[in-house]
């Protein structure tokens, strides 16, 4: 789906505001959906099956996209670069619109059952509790990163060009032929696979500790400690990493959820009422949740500049020469290579080289903080919208001044590289920052849905964008030019640019004092 942006413009006749409307909801779906997804693997289906289900929801998706395609009623009628460029081809009707809708909605509801269980479920396959487990485990990882950017790679540029080049039916059938074969292969391993059942959800756990500390309220918590006032059961724990945390006094009226009042325990040690008593553990829990929160918050606004390269820079993209020496042909959906080419590139040399020299400056694991490296994410998006910016507008001023009839700039599609590299130097902190920081500072219950995070704050930062599209589109078009308008040359795409500059700064601010307030989860002890 990398070439969608150009399939909604070119074979439904969208302008770009529609299909970069189109486009972000339907990111926003699919990163919403692992959040549901993570819920009901932990409570219900456990990971197995519900991979099983969202393999089979993509393939829906994947095939009803391929008809979309392959049959011509389910589209508009073919149309003319001129017509098109004037807004002269015959629109899409409903129908058409909702199959397509269609389509992308058992795709996100596919997402929801992969992401966030895939790499879990193959976690499991490891004992970790042996050094050839936890090896083959470290190795996986790194193969799954490496196969991942491979599929990304065969994406933009192989399926890219067969869509553009000879035909988007054949272009959407063979991810669906690959999606036929992974299912298959799945299940192949069946009679061999790690199960392990789904142990109910943590949000009974979380709430349980709202609820007991509200019933609590009239009660006093004790000044001095003594032994028995607060409840703490031994852990009881398969994983080999334990954080056994202590009770503390940040968010002190939680605390009431875990003090012990007269007949809560059995004789085993057990409560009784788990919504009227809870563990320090749960409490303490619940504190981390509390700290991470303002951190995921101003993490949203911060992709903003992220969910910009899968729209405009395309639709930049488009009006730019895309021939690349005298022979190759990029296509405009393709140019996000560029950025996957800087992380493959950048990330070994910064884990092999500037990690190990900043450790001996800093005297820290990683070279600096994980929120230090989320910064510095945030840094690079800021940047990369000022350089898009200005390339933005040296491209239109070449587009009006020079341009063909198409509205063509005579400016290499190459002018986007650093506003490329840039926005994958910011993936690299950013994401993987997150994901370093929500593995190290969520409960280890909690992981999953941690990990679930990542892709809701993408949801989150799709429907942002697309709220500010809609605002700047209608703003700026009460004086008849507006910035977001149907023509790319004759918007003001730079300025909507320079906002979203603007806005990430701002979140930075908010992050800064927010991080300078955080609080780091307890230590760890090995068992």
């Amino acid at each position: 789906m990398a070439n969608f942006m150009v399939y909604l413009q070119r074979e439904y006749h969208m302008n770009q505001v529609e299909a970069a409307t189109i486009l972000n909801g339907w990111s926003a779906a699919s990163n919403f959906a692992p959040v549901i997804g993570a819920y009901v693997s932990d409570a219900f289906m456990g990971k197995f099956w519900t991979i099983v289900l969202g393999s089979f929801s993509s393939l829906l998706g994947m095939m009803i996209m391929t008809l979309t395609a392959l049959l011509p009623p389910l589209r508009p009628p073919p149309c003319a670069d001129e017509d098109l460029q004037q807004g002269q081809c015959i629109p899409y009707n409903g129908a058409q619109l909702g199959v397509l809708m269609v389509s992308l909605c058992w795709l996100s509801i596919g997402t929801g059952g992969i992401k966030p269980c895939s790499i879990p479920f193959s976690v499991d396959q490891f004992d970790l509790t042996t050094e050839e487990g936890r090896k083959g485990n470290s190795s996986f990882y790194n193969l799954y990163y490496t196969t991942q950017t491979i599929v990304l790679l065969i994406t933009q540029t192989v399926v890219v060009y067969i869509q553009n080049d000879i035909s988007w039916a054949l272009g959407f059938g063979i991810p669906t032929l690959c999606m036929i074969f992974a299912i298959v292969l799945f299940f192949v391993g069946t009679r061999v696979y790690v199960y392990i059942k789904p142990k109910g959800s943590v949000v009974a756990g979380v709430a349980q500790v709202f609820v007991a500390a509200y019933k609590k309220r009239r009660f006093y918590i004790p000044v001095d400690g003594v032994d028995g006032q607060f409840y703490d059961p031994p852990l009881t724990t398969s994983l080999l990493c334990v954080r056994e945390l202590h009770l503390t006094t940040q968010y002190r009226f939680l605390n009431k959820a875990a003090l012990v009042i007269d007949d809560e325990v059995n004789p085993d040690g057990s409560c009784k009422n788990p919504w009227m008593l809870c563990t320090i553990q749960q409490v303490e829990d619940v504190k981390c949740l509390l700290n991470i929160i303002p951190i995921w918050v101003t993490s949203i606004l911060g992709f903003l500049a992220m969910n910009q390269q899968g729209t405009f820079t395309v639709s930049q993209a488009l009006k730019m020469d895309l021939q690349f020496g005298s022979t190759i042909k990029i296509p405009a959906g393709s140019v996000g290579v560029i950025t996957l080419i800087a992380i493959a590139v950048w990330l070994p040399f910064y884990d092999r080289v500037l990690v190990p020299a900043l450790e001996k400056i800093t005297k820290l694991e990683g070279g600096i903080t994980v929120l230090q490296r989320i910064g510095v994410g945030n840094l690079f998006s800021i940047l990369t919208m000022l350089v898009s910016g200005f390339i933005e507008t040296k491209r239109r001023n070449s587009a009006l001044s020079h341009g063909g009839p198409d509205g063509v700039a005579p400016m290499s599609v190459m002018w986007l590289t650093p506003q490329l590299i840039l926005i994958g130097f910011a993936e690299i902190f950013s994401i993987v920052g997150l994901i370093e920081f929500y593995n190290k500072q969520f409960p280890e219950h909690m992981r999953s849905i941690g990990n679930s995070l990542i892709y809701l704050t993408f949801s989150l930062a799709s429907y942002a964008s697309n709220w500010i599209i809609t605002i700047v589109n209608d703003v700026t078009g009460r004086s008849g030019s507006s910035w977001l308008s149907g023509d790319i040359n004759t918007s003001k795409l730079d300025k909507f640019y320079f906002l979203i500059a603007g806005i990430s700064l701002l979140d930075f601010v908010v992050f800064m004092f927010c991080a300078r307030r955080y609080h780091y989860r307890g230590s760890v002890r090995i068992n």
